[in-house]
């Protein structure tokens, strides 16, 4: 498995670096300190405490779990059966630095709580079919660093690849990559703070 952006000093330099990763049947980027500390510890706070955090419940083989997470929809509300509520100041915000980033305006953010290790999301590709033929998901993370792991769901002789996403960071994953991609966030044993991540779509 390859890890990348596990140097200690890159963490604390504070330089914002961009990394286009080569990799098949995907667009993937990682704007590293894409938010300088001082705002993204203003970002973290405000988030933390604004949010209306819930667990939401899922089903899976007919049985029915709270996700090992806490997570609040924002957005346009397209759906009457599934309202969702309207982006908040910080979340236009940080929407707009986003969008000028990476040239692509989005109309949705899940907003999710990692509250320590025992928190995660398994192996999944974000390609249902009101994401649109190619999805585009940006990922702004804030707090403890945790791991992103991705893997070719098809090309098994495909290494898998382990990105750790810092305070301030800004993943893009765009063309191809949530057809022939997976990713996870893993749980971990470890003794870990919390973790605030947005992760904006386009709904249509």
């Amino acid at each position: 498995m390859l890890t990348l952006f596990e140097d200690t000093q890159l963490f604390n330099s504070g330089e914002l670096r961009i990394k286009a990763f080569d990799i098949p049947d995907a667009e993937l980027t990682l704007w590293e300190h894409f938010i300088k500390r001082d705002e993204a510890d203003t970002f973290y706070n405000t988030l933390l405490a604004e949010t209306p955090w819930k667990q939401e419940e899922i089903t899976v083989y007919d049985k029915t779990h709270l996700t090992p997470r806490m997570c609040v929809w924002y957005g346009k509300n397209r759906d009457p059966l599934k309202p969702v509520r309207a982006l908040t100041p910080t979340l236009e915000t940080i929407k707009q630095k986003v969008e000028n980033a990476c040239g692509v305006q989005f109309t949705s953010v899940l907003v999710n709580l990692y509250r320590d290790g025992k928190d995660g999301v398994g192996w999944h590709r974000d390609h249902d079919r009101e994401l649109g033929p190619r999805p585009v998901v940006a990922s702004v993370s804030f707090g403890e660093t945790r791991p992103f792991e991705i893997r070719h769901k098809f090309k098994k002789e495909i290494e898998k690849i382990r990105i750790l996403l810092n305070h301030g960071s800004f993943l893009l994953m765009a063309g191809e990559m949530q057809h022939f991609w997976e990713h996870q966030v893993p749980k971990t044993a470890k003794e870990i703070k919390p973790r605030i991540n947005l992760t904006f779509r386009i709904v249509y």
